[in-house]
């Protein structure tokens, strides 16, 4: 096994551990682990919230979760001679759950969750549809997932990491800073809310103390989106075996990593999509120096995914075009027609008993495949969503012959409403 270079124990709150890690962005959080070009070592990960949600049958912490304080990431990791310009290479070698305990109280001890946020605390994907808070609960057997709130449907794990990169320059940070702001100054009272600026409360950032801690509090990003520098792509495919290049764009690169998923759909659509875990990672990394001008890869991660995909091979498809619900037509609006087709999806799950969140739950979790499939035909975008049969415990294909099959309900999604 790997050293674990960054442990954590599992009866004590992220902030309160040997060694603290960070849930913002920014150049001068300090690195908490320094390794060298070659190493291969290993990392605990708390799940995104810190151990807030639950495992029990109420969406309420759902409904009230921290989110000032996600996300809780490993790191950042100094690797020696890294420098502005260059590439980190970084292999993913391994990714599981807590391995420590079969059964506990945080997410990644033998159950893992999937939330929708309520439109007042983050939305999600679908919110119109879906405005309330709900919560599933996942089993772990192996590498299967079950749920007591979603019956006759089990899913092979495709772990893989929601977040992971390197610390911004302070110039770029500035960047995301004005970008983001002006923004929200388009709308900004509008609910939820268009970007995150940065906010002190419930900041953590590693070792810093006192006025420096307060000064990069004030400054440092959210973790919440996708940036130049990789951070929350929620990329299913980065399993086990996949190798990412991520741009340097302060010395020793500052690698950070967290917000582990069990298994997720293409887009994560219920915003806390995945099925939510603790665990650890293992990982080798490496320098290409000057690769960033040599490859012509000034921004974003360039990544080779791994090969520990679940083997489904046969799926059920739908399709959605730019038109929004009511009937106006929009210019190849690629993320609306992706909207369409999960709703077509969700509306077909219903005939066989599903509930409609229940039929949501299962496209932001299951590894569904979404696709872009048409964005030159004017004015209509396609976009789809492949579904794996093999989920399911019957055949969801469309049939001439009797009625669709109807699933026998149990336990229902919890709900927290407004």
């Amino acid at each position: 096994m790997p050293q674990n270079l960054f442990p954590l124990d599992n009866t004590k709150k992220f902030r309160d551990q040997k060694i603290v890690g960070h849930n913002r962005w920014h150049p001068d959080i300090p690195p908490a682990v320094k390794i060298k070009p070659g190493t291969v070592f290993r990392a605990d990960c708390r799940e995104w919230f810190d151990g807030a949600i639950r495992n029990d049958d109420s969406a309420d912490d759902i409904r009230h979760a921290p989110l000032a304080g996600v996300h809780v990431l490993s790191g950042p990791f100094y690797v020696e001679g890294a420098e502005p310009g260059d590439l980190l290479v970084v292999d993913i070698l391994e990714i599981d759950a807590c391995n420590q305990e079969d059964s506990g109280p945080l997410s990644g001890q033998g159950w893992g969750y999937t939330g929708v946020f309520a439109r007042s605390n983050g939305g999600g994907f679908l919110t119109e549809r879906f405005p309330d808070a709900y919560k599933v609960i996942w089993d772990f057997r192996g590498d299967v997932a079950t749920s007591r709130h979603i019956p006759e449907v089990s899913y092979t794990g495709i772990h893989h990491p929601g977040l992971m990169g390197t610390a911004p320059s302070a110039e770029l940070l500035a960047k995301w800073t004005a970008r983001e702001k002006a923004l929200i100054a388009t709308d900004p009272m509008r609910v939820p809310p268009l970007a995150l600026p940065p906010l002190p409360d419930s900041a953590i950032l590693g070792s810093l103390k006192g006025a420096e801690f307060e000064r990069v509090a004030a400054e440092a990003a959210r973790t919440a989106p996708p940036r130049e520098n990789g951070g929350n792509q929620d990329i299913k495919n980065l399993t086990a075996g996949s190798r990412v290049f991520y741009p340097v764009f302060v010395p020793g690169a500052n690698l950070s990593f967290g917000d582990l998923h069990f298994s997720q759909g293409d887009g994560e659509i219920t915003f806390c999509g995945a099925i939510e875990m603790g665990g650890f990672m293992d990982l080798h990394v490496d320098l290409i120096k000057g690769g960033m001008a040599k490859y012509g890869v000034k921004e974003n991660a360039v990544f080779m995914p791994g090969n520990r995909d679940p083997q489904y091979s046969e799926w059920l498809a739908f399709s959605g075009v730019s038109v929004d619900s009511g009937g106006k037509q929009h210019y190849l609006d690629s993320w609306l027609a992706y909207q369409n087709a999960c709703n077509h999806a969700i509306d077909y799950l219903m005939k066989f008993g599903y509930t409609d969140i229940q039929a949501y739950m299962i496209l932001g979790t299951a590894p569904v495949e979404g696709r872009l499939s048409g964005v030159v035909d004017i004015p209509n975008a396609c976009s789809t969503i492949y579904i794996p049969r093999a989920i399911f415990d019957f055949d969801i294909r469309p049939s001439a012959t009797g009625a669709p099959h109807q699933v026998k309900q149990g336990l229902q999604v919890p709900r927290s409403g407004n």
